[in-house]
């Protein structure tokens, strides 16, 4: 957050207050209290979803001892603003008839969760200002996205379309990153305490609770099998974590930073094909990959990235979330074929 309080309380709170109001007054317009939408909403399925992307995403970024605050309650405005902003931008469209609106309030919270994966790609290097900046344009771009998937690209159901939200989120959040400089390697900016590294490890921990429940969120038929493989996928990439982490360490210890980032990795590989795989031995060879893949990416992968592009990756975005996305694309491409 910006050392200079003034112009921070000239701009956030107008801003905020802004859009807020633009949305009160757009509600009253495009969302209506008989909404079929809304009726079928599974409070269960909502509740897991909404503490993985609000407890898990918000603890999970707080490696940084000094933005801390920066992670939760930051993470906090943006998603409140921006699930608004989600559920206003499918009642637009099927106000003017483009799409069909189920479940807009899941999928908005859904949706959120490309937004939290961005900002820990600029995660010390923004203000509230460039952080609702960003969330306003990237909702609006991943629904487009979304709506070009299943209009074009007719294959992928919606319920699969909403699943790149992984892909979307680390890229766009690295192209975001781009554009600003790197801290310096010695700055209080890239420390971490015990205790930033221990909430940090709390959220992966809810993350890791949660995700069977985000992979089946919006299950159409086979909701019990999404869950059952998405767990399976998650249980191999957390031992594989622990297996690659005292391999690839010099002191032959565990590195909780390598842990972190891929006991994930299962869960965002599966995310696309979760209801459609048969055999839980499936899940668990995606699971054995995307782990391996961040681990391996993560002593690699970082270094070339912040040389040659010049990009900086405050979390590890790129590891945790886009390369098991990009495996889990392949593996669901490989699986239609099939």
């Amino acid at each position: 957050m910006s050392s200079n309080y003034r112009n921070f309380r000239n701009n956030v709170p107008w801003l905020i207050v802004l859009l807020e109001a633009a949305f009160i007054i757009l509600f009253y317009f495009f969302v209506l209290n008989s909404d079929p939408s809304l009726s079928r909403v599974s409070y269960p399925d909502f509740q897991d979803v909404n503490h993985m992307v609000i407890f898990g995403f918000g603890f999970s970024l707080t490696f940084l001892k000094r933005y801390g605050f920066s992670s939760t309650g930051f993470n906090l405005l943006i998603i409140a603003l921006g699930v608004q902003y989600s559920v206003l931008i499918e009642s637009v469209l099927v106000f003017f008839h483009q799409s069909e609106n189920r479940d807009s309030l899941k999928r908005a919270v859904v949706s959120m969760t490309a937004v939290v994966i961005s900002t820990g790609a600029v995660l010390g290097k923004t203000n509230p200002v460039q952080l609702i900046l960003m969330t306003v344009v990237e909702a609006l771009a991943f629904r487009i996205s979304g709506w070009i998937n299943t209009t074009f690209l007719q294959v992928v159901p919606d319920n699969i379309s909403m699943m790149h939200v992984h892909l979307f989120g680390a890229y766009f959040g690295l192209a975001v990153s781009s554009r600003f400089s790197e801290p310096s390697p010695r700055s209080e900016k890239n420390a971490s305490t015990p205790k930033s590294d221990l909430l940090s490890m709390l959220g992966t921990l809810f993350l890791w609770v949660f995700w069977p429940s985000f992979n089946s969120v919006l299950a159409l038929d086979s909701k019990s099998r999404a869950i059952y493989n998405t767990y399976f996928a998650l249980a191999v990439s957390a031992v594989t974590a622990f297996v690659l982490s005292v391999l690839t360490t010099k002191d032959g210890k565990f590195r909780m930073s390598h842990i972190r980032s891929a006991v994930l990795a299962g869960g965002v590989a599966v995310g696309y094909t979760a209801e459609s795989i048969e055999y839980p031995w499936i899940a668990m060879i995606l699971g054995l990959l995307a782990s391996g893949i961040t681990i391996l990416g993560s002593y690699r992968l970082q270094r070339c990235l912040n040389a040659t592009f010049k990009i900086h990756d405050s979390s590890g975005v790129h590891v945790t979330f886009g390369l098991p996305g990009l495996l889990g694309a392949v593996a669901h491409v490989i699986l239609f074929v099939i």
